[in-house]
């Protein structure tokens, strides 16, 4: 079986989410995300895919993310591991830096406000209010740091692996990674796929500027239709079948929100499953979005999300196997490292950055 996996966007706590969700795939398959012939990235999804696609596992996310080294790792190498866990720990907990630019003016992309101006039916609503938002003054270099500490600068071999981003002056939807796709460092490409309009800085590759890819699709599920998959797994925490209750504006939004992501995903689905692929979609339930909240930039309820995120999916799953519907076994594919060499991929890059 030929599978690919798609990890939405959601910031920082959809980040969570995606790790917990990856943890109990894992946990109730025996397929690992390593395992896929594809991986599709969007924002936090393409951090989460880079490091799924070097081979680190999920369960070594979750540490890093929560700041902790795991049992049975050399010491020596426990070392850099714990510098590496510290420095994906502040990114994860939403610690920000601001990125050294002339003071924000007016539209951050006066090309793209003018394009969707006269074209809007051509863009997404979230591509409409992008180029009109102020540019961003928040440094995407804690997310370049992260990638360049757990995979280093060269793409992931083990999986072909793309981050999505959106160009800053057309909207256009960029899969770095993919051949036609302009030239760039992986930390470069995921850190672009990140950098939300009017918050992050965008980030120029090749002339260019980009920004987070989850102006054109939160999922980006369609990038796989001509790949000749048999199935598609999507994680997708911006969308799901239960909404957020209350009715506080806040509230409303999300409800907003998580509806036109769930049109859209739906809509990609279609487009896949008429080219012959098989989906399997697995979003946050009613648990996780009470739990997830309105402000996905916040760090403070990461680890309970990713907690949640292991039992609602794993219970999920169960159901699906119940149901007798199919889910991905490990197959031909491998895990080409234990344990402890992947453990030891964060001294590994540290070493190479210091030489």
């Amino acid at each position: 079986m030929r599978v690919g996996l798609v990890l939405g966007a959601g910031g920082v706590i959809g980040g969570s989410w995606l790790m917990g969700a990856l943890e109990a795939l894992e946990a109730e398959t025996g397929w690992r995300a390593t395992d896929a012939e594809r991986i599709v990235g969007t924002s936090a999804g393409a951090v989460i895919g880079a490091l799924a696609a070097a081979g680190v596992a999920p369960e070594y996310m979750s540490a890093y993310a929560a700041g902790e080294v795991l049992d049975g790792v050399a010491e020596a190498e426990a070392r850099a591991a714990a510098t590496a866990a510290a420095t994906a720990e502040r990114a994860s907990a939403g610690e920000y830096h601001l990125q050294w630019a002339l003071p924000p003016i007016g539209p951050g992309s006066w090309r793209l406000a003018m394009s969707t101006l006269l074209q809007p039916h051509r863009h997404s609503p979230a591509a409409l209010l992008a180029g009109w938002l102020p540019r961003g003054f928040i440094s995407t270099a804690p997310i370049r740091g992260v990638v360049e500490t757990l995979v280093g600068e060269d793409w992931p071999a083990q999986t072909r692996f793309w981050a999505v981003a959106a160009d800053y002056g057309t909207g256009g939807r960029v899969a770095f990674g993919r051949e036609d796709a302009p030239r760039s460092t992986v930390a470069e490409a995921v850190a672009a796929s990140c950098a939300i309009p009017g918050f992050y800085h965008p980030v120029r590759i090749d002339g260019r500027r980009y920004v987070d890819g989850g102006i054109c699709s939160v999922s980006n599920l369609d990038l796989l239709c001509d790949e000749g998959l048999d199935l598609v797994i999507c994680l997708n925490p911006m969308s799901s079948l239960a909404q957020a209750t209350g009715g506080s504006p806040a509230d409303r939004m999300a409800a907003i929100m998580r509806s036109a992501a769930g049109r859209r995903l739906g809509h990609e689905a279609r487009k896949l499953r008429e080219a012959g692929t098989r989906v399997l979609i697995l979003q946050p339930g009613e648990q996780d979005v009470g739990l997830m909240g309105f402000n996905l930039m916040s760090g403070g309820r990461r680890l309970e999300v990713m907690e949640q995120a292991r039992r609602s999916v794993a219970t999920e799953l169960r159901a699906i196997r119940a149901r007798g519907a199919p889910l991905p076994d490990r197959g031909r594919r491998r895990r080409r490292a234990s344990a402890s060499s992947r453990a030891a991929r964060p001294a590994r890059a540290q070493r190479r950055r210091a030489a």
